[in-house]
């Protein structure tokens, strides 16, 4: 074995790029402890860190700074202070009632006799045990390294832990924008980890995987060639949906835009950009910074094995996102067809993006918003088989004429119905309850208060909001002021008072959807 590559971990105390620093807690009531610590490790450093001092002199001041202080990664910890176990209490506190299992404790005691450490060692979750006496300076240094070294890689196994937990979270929901960079977001936490990134990490593409979440388009137009931030970590996740010019400096940029390139994976001091190779897009790049040590022959097949496998996942739900947005426009303009829509009227469109939003303030689950959202354009399906003449009539109706246009619920929901679908079984309700009324005298089943799904009834306030705001060929276009009477006059008639009341609440998030979505 080569005892080179054993031991090259140790050189690492010798950088002398600003990585951070080891926080170390030194608790002990004789202040001259405190100078003489600092003293001896004033020069300590590991992989680029240098150490922290934070001092408290009894054992509750140590309990508050720890109140406040969740980054601690070594505690000194004399035993005899206000009180002959003033330590072993503060031990105890860390453990169990802070839940902290990660910062390693090292009692320092000057009178051993007090604190057996059989007894110590048994009955306490510490780390090491010292006797003043015993600790020399050499020996202090060793004892810290020794420790920092067992919270360095008890944070790194929690870190991959919570990578891990991402991805599992993701992988319920995997085919949504939001859930897709969840999962980059636990994938390239991973990779950190694995590295020992000290800093920051991203996962960067290129327009071409744009989603109306992650880029913010009134703000930035993006080639389909230009590199954006899609999900980061650090520094990064503040940046997500930003170009990446605008994200890293020109130097850093210049080295992605090298991987890019030359679709290869770039090593440069403390960081490294690694192309992602994409059969149907221009690729991606995974980027890391803060690594606190040469990358290896290993880690870097470690590099490539993940730029690989993540690109290719996201390549994959990529394709799946395409298909349900394929889909979501099939039935859109399904929807405007069947309800003989001109091609100028965003009233759909309006109305599903309404959907969501009143939905979201009453508390409807992500799925159920999701499968509404897809569900709103058919509601109106069985306006089908009303002749045209009659949809634009400006003129009042005649009882037969107004029967026919009332037999669409029914008749909407007949097409609907014998799906096996759920969004489709979504529909065929909203197309059967959306003109029922709150106080039940609507149709067609005059259906009253919570009878009519929840569903239905965001979906029947949000439709004859759009209506009277907007020109039909049977009335102009109304004043919000006007619309705005009309909703609380209906409160508790026609409409569910709860979503009114939401809707009423905050009006000009629905107004700027109309802004959004005009009529041409």
């Amino acid at each position: 074995m080569n005892d080179d590559f054993l031991f090259a971990e140790d050189d690492d105390e010798n950088e002398v790029d600003d990585l951070g620093s080891w926080k170390v807690l030194i608790v002990d009531d004789e202040p001259e402890v405190h100078a003489v610590t600092k003293l001896a490790l004033n020069d300590f450093s590991l992989n680029g860190k240098t150490l922290e001092f934070v001092s408290a002199y009894s054992g509750e001041e140590a309990k508050a700074i720890f109140k406040t202080h969740d980054d601690i990664a070594v505690v000194l910890l004399d035993v005899v202070m206000e009180t002959d176990d003033a330590g072993l209490k503060v031990a105890e506190y860390v453990r169990n009632e802070l839940d902290n299992h990660f910062t390693r404790i090292i009692l320092r005691t000057g009178q051993p006799g007090q604190a057996p450490e059989k007894d110590v060692i048994i009955n306490y979750d510490i780390n090491d045990y010292k006797s003043k006496t015993e600790l020399t300076a050499q020996k202090l240094f060793t004892v810290i390294i020794a420790a920092l070294r067992s919270y360095r890689d008890i944070i790194v196994i929690e870190e991959n832990r919570r990578g891990l937990e991402k991805i599992i979270d993701a992988s319920v929901d995997l085919f949504s924008s939001r859930s897709l960079e969840k999962f980059m977001q636990g994938i390239i936490q991973q990779l950190a980890s694995i590295l020992g990134c000290s800093k920051d990490a991203a996962y960067i593409t290129t327009a071409v995987a744009t989603t109306s979440r992650t880029i913010n388009t009134s703000n930035n137009k993006l080639g389909d060639d230009e590199l954006y931030v899609f999900a980061g970590n650090g520094e990064y996740a503040r940046k997500e949906g930003v170009p990446l010019k605008d994200a890293i400096s020109a130097q850093e940029y210049a080295l992605c835009a090298r991987a890019m390139r030359d679709k290869q994976i770039v090593y440069a001091e403390d960081h490294v950009v690694a192309y992602c190779n994409s059969k149907s897009h221009n690729g991606a790049l995974l980027y890391l910074s803060g690594l606190p040590r040469r990358i290896g022959e290993s880690d870097r097949h470690l590099v490539k094995r993940f730029s690989d496998s993540v690109q290719l996942a996201f390549d994959n739900v990529l394709k799946t996102v395409d298909v349900e947005a394929t889909q979501k426009e099939i039935i859109e303009r399904l929807g405007r067809a069947l309800e003989h829509e001109s091609n100028a009227s965003n009233n759909l469109t309006r109305m599903v993006e309404m959907a969501q939003l009143l939905a979201e303030k009453v508390g409807l689950n992500e799925q159920d918003i999701h499968a509404l959202r897809l569900a709103v354009p058919l509601h109106d399906i069985g306006t089908s088989i009303v002749p045209k003449s009659i949809l634009h009539k400006t003129t009042p109706l005649t009882e037969e004429e107004v029967f026919k246009i009332r037999q669409h619920a029914e008749f909407g929901y007949q097409i609907l119905r014998d799906s096996s679908r759920p969004t489709i079984q979504l529909a065929a309700m909203l197309a059967k309850q959306h003109h029922e009324r709150w106080d039940g005298k609507r149709y067609p089943d005059g259906l009253k208060g919570e009878e009519i799904d929840i569903k239905s009834r965001i979906a029947t306030l949000v439709d004859v909001f759009d209506a009277l705001l907007n020109a039909r060929p049977y009335k102009p276009a109304w004043t919000i002021d006007k619309v705005e009477a009309v909703l609380k006059e209906e409160s508790g008639k026609h409409f569910d008072p709860d979503l009114v009341q939401c809707m009423l609440n905050d009006l000009p998030a629905f107004m700027a959807i109309q802004a959004q979505f005009p009529d041409a």
